[in-house]
Formats: C-alpha cells, sequence, structure tokens
C-alpha cells in the first residue's frame, strides 16, 4: 500500500498493490491486522482508532452527483473506493476551529487506478460520476443514523468546489441543502465554538 498525503490533515489518498496477469487482478482493500489504513483497527480490539462497522454500495448514472454529506454526531471516517467506472471524489474540512475549515480537496478515483480515499470524521464527503455509470463503496466506522446526517450544498460559492460536471443530477435534499455558512449543526476541533 502506498500512501500519498492530501492537501488537507487528515485525509490519505491510498494506492493498493495491484497483482494481476492474464486471468485478471487481485488487490487487497483493507487489512486492519496491518492497519494500512491511519486511523483505523480491528474490531474489539483495544487499539487507538476506529474500526469499520458498516458497508455501503451506491450505483449511479454518468452526471450523478451526491453530497456533500456528513454526520454530526456519531460522526462518521469513510474509506471510499470505486469498483465500476470512474467518480470525482471530495472532502471538504467542516470542523469549526479547524485550521482548514471550508477548504475542498478532490480525487479521481476508479476501477482502473484502484485509489482509495481515506475522509476522516468531520469532514464532508460527495462524489459525482464522469463515466457511463459507476459502482461506489464506502466503509464507515459508525453505522448511518437518519437524525445525525447534515448536508452542505454541493455547490456552495464560499467552498468553490470545481466539480467536472456542467448541469449535474442532484437530490432534492442536496439540491436543498444549506450552505455551510448557514449549516445549524457542525463538529467541532478543540476549543472552537
Amino acid at each position: 500500500m502506498t500512501y500519498r498525503g492530501a492537501k488537507l490533515d487528515g485525509i490519505e489518498i491510498l494506492e493498493p498493490q495491484v497483482n494481476g496477469d492474464r486471468r485478471g487482478f487481485f488487490v487487497e482493500l483493507f487489512n486492519a491486522a496491518r492497519r494500512n489504513v491511519p486511523g483505523l483497527s480491528l474490531p474489539g480490539r483495544d487499539m487507538d482508532g476506529s474500526a469499520i462497522v458498516q458497508i455501503n454500495h451506491s450505483h449511479s448514472k454518468k452526471g450523478t452527483l451526491r453530497g456533500l454529506h456528513f454526520q454530526e454526531p456519531r460522526a462518521q471516517g469513510k474509506l471510499v473506493w470505486v469498483v465500476t467506472g470512474v467518480v470525482f471524489d471530495v472532502a471538504v474540512d467542516v470542523r469549526k476551529g479547524s485550521d482548514t475549515f471550508g477548504r475542498w480537496m478532490g480525487v479521481e478515483l476508479s476501477a482502473e487506478n484502484h485509489r482509495q480515499l481515506w475522509i476522516p470524521p468531520g469532514f464532508a464527503h460527495g462524489f459525482c460520476v464522469t463515466s457511463d455509470q459507476a459502482d461506489f463503496l464506502y466503509a464507515c466506522t459508525d453505522v448511518y443514523v437518519p437524525e445525525c446526517e447534515h448536508s452542505v450544498r454541493w455547490d456552495d460559492p464560499a467552498i468553490g468546489v470545481e466539480w467536472p460536471v456542467d448541469a449535474p443530477v442532484v437530490s432534492d435534499k442536496d439540491r436543498n441543502a444549506p450552505t455551510l455558512a448557514d449549516a445549524p449543526v457542525l463538529p467541532v476541533v478543540g476549543d472552537a465554538v
């Protein structure tokens, strides 16, 4: 596993080793015993970090944009990757008091490049599909709790995400999400209020 640091603290881009031959390929996506993802550990062990407790699969068509979502409380860390297609994946620091509050970063994840993105708790997450379709997987450190889910507008001008689609297909929930400045609930870092 190769790590590429990202421009936001805590975010990691992971590039697993792909072993391929004429039959296809094999790739180890996660191994808790080796702790190959910073901040994650084996469930039920006394180790630092959190354990993966839920895995989600999203199938979307070209131009679909999902996000920007986060949970508070019950914040989720997410290890994300694509098994078919290509997506532009985005993380936004929504932690009040963080040095990078309101900043975003994006990375292309695809079935071809096998990249993964580790998004720690306290970041909003979203993605858009740039291929004909995509299958996207999330391994989460806490379960989905509907009453803890929050969103920030995908096109908030104060954040300025440069999405690679002109007219994305978004849900009503995402279309009507508040801006970061108007978000009623945000995670807090340190002594920030």
